[in-house]
C-alpha cells in the first residue's frame, strides 16, 4: 500500500533535487498503480504527467512523473528554480481501468475518463469534473477537442471509453 503524504514528499523532493542536481529517488515501494501528478501555481494548472496504468513501483514512478509534469509537459515552459515555493504539488493514484459498454455508466465527477476513436486518445481525471463544473456532455466536449477531434467525436459508434477513479493527496 502507499502513504499519501510521502508521494507528495517524494514529488516535491523530485523538483528540489533537481535543482540541486541529485537525481536519487526512490527505488520501490508503494505498489504497482497508474498515478499522475499534478503542479498548479496560483490555482492554475502548472503541469500534469501520469500513466493510466503502472509502470513502476508508485514511489519511484511518482519521483519521474513529478519531474516531467515540472519539464516535460509541452504545453508549459519548463519550471524555474523560483517558482518552486509557488508550486502546490497534486497526486493522483488510479484505480484498474474498466471498459464501458456506454456513457450511461460513466459518472462525472466520480470516474475519470478514456476515450479512443482510431488512433486519437484523450483523459480527463475524476478531479476535472470537480473543478471545471462541466456538464456531462461539455465534459465529453472537452475531451474530443483535447484528443484533437470535433467536439462531438464522443457520439461516434466507433468511440471507446474506459473509466477509473482516482484517490488525490494535495500539499495544502
Amino acid at each position: 500500500m502507499y502513504d499519501g503524504k510521502l508521494l507528495l514528499s517524494i514529488a516535491r523532493t523530485s523538483l528540489t533535487d533537481y535543482f540541486a542536481s541529485c537525481c536519487d529517488g526512490p527505488e520501490a515501494g508503494g505498489g504497482r498503480y497508474g498515478s499522475f501528478v499534478t503542479l498548479r501555481k496560483g490555482g492554475a494548472l502548472r503541469g500534469c504527467i501520469g500513466y493510466m496504468s503502472a509502470v513502476d513501483e508508485l514511489y519511484p514512478q511518482t519521483y519521474r512523473l513529478a519531474r516531467e509534469a515540472a519539464f516535460q509537459d509541452w504545453r508549459f515552459e519548463p519550471v524555474r528554480k523560483e517558482e518552486l515555493g509557488s508550486i502546490l504539488i497534486e497526486v493522483s493514484v488510479l484505480s484498474p481501468m474498466k471498459e464501458i459498454a456506454g456513457l450511461d455508466d460513466f459518472c462525472p465527477g466520480r470516474d475519470g475518463i478514456l476515450m479512443s476513436l482510431g488512433t486519437r486518445r484523450a483523459v480527463f481525471l475524476p478531479e476535472v469534473a470537480k473543478e471545471t463544473g462541466w456538464s456531462k456532455s461539455e465534459l465529453l466536449s472537452a475531451l474530443s477537442r483535447k484528443a484533437g477531434l470535433p467536439a462531438d467525436a464522443y457520439k461516434s459508434p466507433d468511440c471507446s471509453f474506459m473509466t477509473f477513479t482516482s484517490e488525490v493527496f494535495n500539499e495544502v
